[in-house]
């Protein structure tokens, strides 16, 4: 008389997927038991980082519990199908990350801090000293010369007041008349 097994009176792994494809979870949970590992296994083959070959192989029993009924015995066995499956999700799982990786990649490059262009901030610069000097030209001497020596010279208008040998009233007065002015020549806004 043969050993019993325990084995002989189970249904195969394609008898268990039909099951499944109904909804029938204690076939499910055999279905689990039979190919958890191999499943795994494959997964980790592929990964070869033992986290994520673990949260693949859940996605993987997760989705032979909602695809069963795509399960088609004529076109091979019940462990192909399951395999097929784990393979494709480790293959997937690796693209998306060589994705990421390409997709950092190129964020990184377009983050590269770009030099600006000299000539044309060299152009903008003179362009604008241009301008300010055709607008410190409209100044009459005086407020010329007080903006000068205050704003460009450093000087405080208490300093500019003794360089010129002028009350300080009179160069604050000079400076708020030609500054009015500069602004307005500038087109600067209020």
């Amino acid at each position: 008389m043969p050993l019993d097994d325990g084995q002989h009176d189970q249904p195969g792994l394609e008898k268990l997927l039909e099951w499944v494809a109904r909804g029938d979870r204690p076939a499910f949970e055999q279905v689990y038991a039979r190919v958890a590992s191999s499943v795994y296994g494959v997964v980790l083959r592929v990964l070869r980082d033992p986290a994520q070959a673990e949260e693949v192989a859940q996605e993987v029993l997760v989705e032979i519990w909602r695809s069963a009924a795509r399960f088609d015995a004529s076109r091979g066995s019940g462990m192909s199908w399951v395999m097929t499956i784990a393979h494709h999700r480790a293959v997937d799982r690796v693209r998306a990350a060589q994705a990421a990786i390409d997709r950092e990649d190129r964020v990184a490059r377009l983050e590269v801090h770009r030099p600006y262009d000299d000539v044309v901030e060299a152009v903008e610069s003179t362009l604008e000293w241009e301008r300010l000097r055709r607008c410190l030209s409209g100044l009459t001497e005086l407020q010329r010369e007080s903006v000068t020596y205050a704003y460009y010279g450093g000087y405080t208008y208490r300093e500019v007041a003794e360089l010129l040998k002028v009350p300080l009233a009179t160069v604050k007065t000079r400076m708020r008349d030609g500054l009015i002015r500069m602004r307005d020549c500038l087109g600067v806004e209020r």
